[in-house]
């Protein structure tokens, strides 16, 4: 049975302090017993994740969190994890068991705030108080909806998902095109696969599946084929494709083979439109040209595969760069959702497509970047430029070429 990954799942994280009800209302709203209940503070430990569909939203990721007043050493690092969930979460519910807001709610709600994330109060187990208004009314001043439930009893919980579908943000909803808005019905885009060592045996990996839908959802035609085989492909078309695309490791091979009229990128490079801020990450790669010996490159990685042979993010990337600034350059590496604190020690960071990623974690990472004044770009636009093809590879969006033009004139 074929499921939606997390990564085009809305992202709802459950946060407040310990033993306030956070699993129960988690339970309450899934319906089921996903997180384990005690009246012992800290029962939970490490987030625990619960994939639903939940109409109309669609498919949805629930993430319950240990308590933000934890104490103790072990405590701290369950306070760390549940911190780098505050990256990846759409849309937060902050859940007080109390009349009023406490040091630790009012701090939850500063946070998300400051991430721009929408955020719903929730005072839980209010079948034992009322809220206080004045409580209300600070969240009001917010902007924050507040809702009062008993996960015990159910009372307020239809009024929760009411809540949470109103919170939900528009670009969720409106989901971008990958691919599909770049060529209209009826036209073709081939789609350049390679078949390594590092492709999972008996299927595509994520961004050549996700692609491959978006193009049939756009009414377009859809050709994959290897890359060895691309160029007698091409020849017995009645009619040359609108796009090529292909994956960047080959980007080279494939830009001698693909006429020079035709579109061509690549699975990272659109990925990187689709997951967080094009024009940013394309500005990221410029840097490339003021890199020197001796400086530090940060290589994230969202999924956590183990690497062998060749690997594109430890191997290939660092090879190519290292021949365009034609001396030594230290690189770090990073994967799954561990991400540094101290960014101001890179030149540059070169992340993945970040397909197991939800799009609210990538731009959190682009936001902190921005933030520490480190330039932030991927493994698509990376490699494009540091083998020559950069220009031709942003052929297919035209905002980002204007906006490349308008910063040259500057």
């Amino acid at each position: 049975m074929q499921t939606t990954p997390k990564s085009m799942r809305l992202h709802i994280g459950l946060f407040g302090r310990r033993n306030v009800g956070k699993s129960s209302v988690l339970n309450a709203l899934t319906r089921q017993d996903v997180s384990i209940v005690s009246d012992q503070a800290g029962t939970t430990t490490d987030p625990v994740e619960k994939a639903m569909e939940l109409l109309p939203l669609g498919p949805v990721l629930f993430i319950d969190t240990a308590g933000i007043d934890d104490v103790g050493a072990l405590g701290q690092q369950r306070i760390e994890r549940t911190r780098r969930v505050f990256d990846r979460t759409d849309v937060a519910l902050v859940i007080l068991d109390e009349p009023t807001l406490g040091t630790f709610e009012r701090r939850l709600l500063d946070e998300f705030a400051d991430l721009k994330t929408p955020t719903i109060l929730v005072f839980n187990k209010t079948d034992l108080y009322a809220p206080a208004p004045e409580s209300r009314e600070e969240a009001k001043a917010r902007n924050v909806p507040a809702v009062s439930t008993s996960a015990t009893t159910g009372d307020g919980i239809e009024d929760l998902f009411k809540a949470l579908i109103a919170a939900t943000p528009e670009d969720f909803i409106c989901t971008p095109s990958i691919v599909g808005d770049l060529l209209p019905p009826g036209e073709l885009a081939v789609l350049v696969v390679p078949i390594d060592k590092e492709a999972p045996k008996g299927r595509l990996i994520l961004p050549q599946v996700q692609t491959i839908r978006d193009l049939l959802d756009s009414d377009a035609y859809c050709m994959v084929v290897k890359e060895r085989e691309l160029r007698d492909a091409l020849d017995r078309l009645k009619r040359p494709p609108k796009i090529v695309v292909t994956d960047s490791q080959v980007f080279q091979k494939v830009a001698a083979d693909v006429p020079r009229e035709v579109w061509l990128t690549s699975f990272s490079i659109l990925f990187a439109r689709l997951k967080g801020d094009l024009g940013e990450m394309v500005r990221g790669a410029m840097a490339i040209e003021e890199l020197q010996s001796g400086d530090r490159v940060l290589i994230c990685e969202a999924c956590t595969h183990h690497p062998i042979g060749e690997d594109i993010g430890r191997v290939k990337i660092p090879r190519w760069l290292r021949q365009y600034v034609g001396g030594k350059l230290e690189f770090e590496h990073y994967q799954g959702h561990d991400f540094p604190h101290d960014l101001g020690r890179y030149r540059l960071i070169i992340h993945c497509g970040a397909c197991v990623h939800n799009r609210r974690e990538m731009l959190t990472r682009i936001a902190l970047s921005r933030r520490a004044g480190v330039p932030i770009t991927n493994y698509g636009l990376s490699i494009a430029y540091s083998l020559g093809i950069f220009e031709r590879a942003l052929e297919p969006f035209p905002a980002v070429r204007e906006l490349l033009a308008h910063d040259a004139h500057g």
